[in-house]
């Protein structure tokens, strides 16, 4: 038997997880849910790709310069220009599926200063970058789906952890999803 091609996000647009998450979103500045995203790759992800490709300095490099850009030390291009190569890290991992979910992951976390709706990257790849890393690539697609709703939920947690309430000035989000 043929082993199942895994899926590079896991999780569903239509979940209540995912539905509930993005309503939290909505509520906050394009800098809380950019400070979310960074903050938890740093804290989760950005380790499973070092891991699996420790020479490998771009996602890191991408974080770096997103974290620059929010602190108005860096203009959008050159981090524009990190975040590229990282997906191309995720391109080149494709041995390595948990390293190549976590490359994913960072891009679309350290992509949320240019556009708020890359925050569900971290959603959908950081929960199959979680999944691969801890339960490996040969589960079913049943335990897939649990460990990406508790990924999704433990994700939530972390932002209503820094959620500002009755945020001023809420990102402008057109999901389109």
């Amino acid at each position: 038997m043929a082993k199942a091609k895994l899926r590079k996000m896991l999780g569903d647009v239509n979940s209540p997880y995912i539905a509930s998450l993005m309503r939290l979103i909505e509520t906050q500045s394009k800098a809380t849910i950019a400070r979310w995203c960074l903050d938890y790759a740093w804290e989760h992800i950005l380790r499973i790709y070092e891991e699996a490709y420790p020479g490998d300095g771009r996602p890191r490099a991408a974080m770096d310069a997103a974290e620059e850009w929010l602190r108005g030390n860096l203009k959008l291009p050159a981090v524009k220009k990190l975040i590229l190569e990282t997906h191309a890290a995720a391109r080149e991992a494709e041995e390595k599926p948990a390293a190549q979910a976590a490359a994913r992951t960072i891009g679309q976390a350290a992509a949320v200063i240019h556009t708020p709706t890359h925050s569900l990257g971290l959603a959908f790849y950081g929960a199959a970058a979680m999944a691969y890393s801890i339960i490996g690539t040969d589960a079913t697609p049943e335990a897939y789906e649990e460990f990406a709703a508790a990924e999704c939920a433990r994700i939530e947690s972390a932002l209503q952890a820094i959620a500002v309430p009755d945020e001023p000035n809420p990102a402008k989000i057109d999901w389109k999803c």
